[in-house]
């Protein structure tokens, strides 16, 4: 639960409304509506003050902070996964809709974006060497492997990421890996 929707629980179990809590706060009934509504992230103090107010312990709303945090966490790394299973596919379209639509959303998806990305680059370009020697050659095993070794580097980045370890950078472009 959020930090504004708990505050505002507590508060109508105690009766109160967000005038008295501004009141006894010391802090603008705005603020409060505002923290409420999840328009603003209180501080530490403010929520000092309104623990205070509502007669609970401060540590309630830290935990609750804390457990949001890990929750997004969660989210963020499962979005990351996402992003480098779709590479196991060297088609760019579906790795860039999905940046698109979580971009602004999940914290470090364009570092992850243009390593998924310049891979999966590397990959169109050696699958079509290995298409040009097939049809030259009629030999089969250097496409065989070229789509082996994609797969297993995809689903190995994505377990990696999911369990928020660091992962296997392309060997092209700008890549730094501070996870």
């Amino acid at each position: 639960m959020e930090t504004g929707k708990l505050i505002k629980e507590l508060r109508i179990k105690k009766g109160m409304t967000q005038e008295e809590l501004a009141e006894k706060t010391e802090v603008s009934t705005r603020t409060i509506q505002r923290i409420e509504n999840g328009q603003v992230d209180p501080r530490a103090y403010t929520l000092q003050m309104i623990a205070k107010a509502l007669e609970v312990d401060f540590c309630l709303f830290t935990a609750n902070e804390a457990g949001e945090s890990e929750e997004r966490e969660h989210n963020n790394n499962t979005w990351l996964g996402f992003l480098h299973l779709s590479g196991i596919i060297p088609i760019v379209f579906p790795t860039v809709l999905m940046w698109r639509a979580k971009k602004h959303k999940t914290k470090a998806m364009s570092r992850h974006y243009r390593s998924v990305i310049s891979f999966q680059l590397m990959i169109c370009g050696v699958l079509i060497g290995c298409l040009w020697v097939y049809w030259k050659a009629n030999v089969t095993t250097p496409l065989l492997g070229v789509l082996l070794i994609n797969t297993l580097l995809s689903i190995t980045n994505t377990v990696k990421v999911l369990n928020g370890e660091p992962y296997i950078p392309s060997p092209f472009g700008k890549n730094e890996n501070p996870d």
